[in-house]
């Protein structure tokens, strides 16, 4: 067992927010002393951790208690999505690093602002936030998608795949030709129509992770050839702006 000071050194946490995450019932130690001092097990300290990935995730406190109460919380999935979170967030560090060094090296002004860029990031924690069932288009999802056959979510599924084959069939155009743009017009229409609203931001988003070489850059390469999902994501990205 462990007190709330050696809790916060450890985990780097203010006592004032352990005692907070105690007092709505986020994160409430398994035991106390006869003087009434928090103690916290392994078990407890184990719950801190995905209490502060979700943070990182950027999840309002109320939702992550919600979630976490739910018993069908998947820690794998957790632990997955914290990896993939923080290697994003390694890569965007060293990008960093490497260009203060060339300014550094070089004495020169640069005008290049890409280091800079989070966009990587944000959609990967829009994604993750999303497949906890807690934002309003999930939950859309959800409700389109409750009483579907396999068959029908197979067959659904299928004919989004053949969007981006179609998208395969021009990459040779430019991103913002009047063909691949027609093409993100259609694909967010879809997944309107069969999944949930795809409003600009939410497509502007789906585009940054089917460009940002995860499962969906594979998966859309794999079926409409390679160099697909990196199109798909310059283009959404013009219709977007």
């Amino acid at each position: 067992m462990r007190t709330i000071h050696e809790v916060s050194r450890l985990a780097g946490v203010s006592i004032r927010t352990l005692q907070y995450y105690d007092k709505i019932g986020l994160l409430t130690p398994s035991a106390h002393t006869a003087s009434g001092y928090r103690l916290y097990d392994d078990t407890d300290i184990e719950k801190l951790q995905q209490i502060l990935l979700f943070r990182e995730l950027e999840f309002p406190l109320k939702e992550i208690r919600e979630i976490m109460r739910n018993p069908d919380f998947d820690k794998l999935k957790a632990l997955e999505q914290q990896i993939t979170l923080l290697t994003l967030k390694k890569e965007h560090m060293e990008n960093l690093i490497a260009l203060a060094r060339e300014i550094i090296m070089t004495g020169e002004r640069t005008m290049d602002f890409t280091a800079f860029d989070t966009q990587k990031i944000d959609a990967y924690a829009a994604q993750a936030k999303a497949s906890w069932g807690q934002t309003p288009e999930y939950r859309a999802f959800d409700e389109k998608n409750r009483n579907r056959t396999p068959e029908e979510q197979q067959e659904i599924f299928s004919r989004m795949m053949n969007l981006f084959v179609e998208f395969g069939a021009i990459q040779s155009r430019e991103p913002g030709s009047e063909e691949a743009q027609a093409l993100v017009r259609r694909l967010q229409n879809f997944i309107t129509e069969h999944f949930y609203p795809c409003s600009d931001q939410i497509l502007a988003s789906l585009g940054e992770m089917y460009g940002c070489g995860g499962e969906f850059t594979r998966n859309i390469n794999a079926a409409a050839g390679e160099g697909t999902a990196e199109f798909v994501s310059a283009a959404i990205r013009i219709y977007c702006q």
